[in-house]
């Protein structure tokens, strides 16, 4: 094992918080000479490549520091959205709750992603499901802490719209009731359904809810860390 790769494994033992951004994907070219056959393995790649390139270029005084918060970033790769050619894009994030992440990680993630990316606000965020227990269905009760904490971002205008992902007719209705910043999206699976359900169809339409598609792999969160 190299020095970097053994200073690098020193100061990942010891932080307690790892911001890990991989930049822009498409203009680095990190992946263009193979192409990652899955979602999986493509965010695997990524984190190991700015990994390895981060662990190259530590600094001798961030070792003797040891720092309980370790910002994991190849500068040059972090691209921030050009002012002139805000009003033109829409800004959108999707959060994965993994581990035993508090609903304040949520602002904490919002706040970053506005950071790295140089705006004031998102146009929308989706959450996807938060981890449950095998054998436990989700209900209301896991998603509320995280919606809470979402609405409190809408209402503070650092996020436009709010949604939410692979949500039931059922899970969908009773959150729609409940919530003061009502759900504009629903994403569905590609790899649960080929056609959307007639149920959810027929509520998302009668309250205008965006219904979307995502191709998310089952084992995606494992690699988010």
């Amino acid at each position: 094992m190299g020095t970097d790769s053994r200073a690098a494994g020193a100061l990942l033992a010891r932080a307690r918080t790892l911001h890990l951004q991989t930049g822009n994907l498409l203009n680095w070219g990190r992946l263009r000479k193979k192409c990652p056959s899955t979602h999986s393995e493509e965010l695997r790649d990524c984190i190991q490549k700015t990994l390895n390139e981060w662990s190259s270029q530590i600094s001798p005084d961030l070792v003797r520091e040891f720092p309980d918060v370790l910002e994991c970033t190849v500068s040059h790769a972090v691209e921030k959205i050009n002012p002139d050619e805000r009003e033109e894009m829409k800004v959108s994030a999707k959060l994965f709750i993994v581990g035993s992440n508090s609903s304040s990680s949520t602002r904490n993630a919002v706040d970053m992603a506005c950071s790295v990316l140089g705006v004031a606000q998102l146009d929308s965020v989706i959450i996807a499901s938060p981890p449950i227990e095998d054998g436990v269905n989700l209900s209301l009760e896991h998603l509320q802490p995280y919606w809470e904490e979402l609405e409190n971002l809408v209402q503070s205008k650092k996020i436009v719209a709010i949604g939410t992902s692979d949500l039931d007719k059922t899970q969908l209705e009773q959150l729609y009731q409940w919530a003061q910043v009502k759900p504009n999206s629903n994403q569905v699976n590609l790899a649960s359904c080929c056609v959307m359900p007639p149920d959810l169809t027929a509520f998302a339409k009668q309250f205008d809810i965006q219904l979307l598609t995502h191709n998310d792999p089952k084992d995606l969160q494992k690699w988010i860390v």
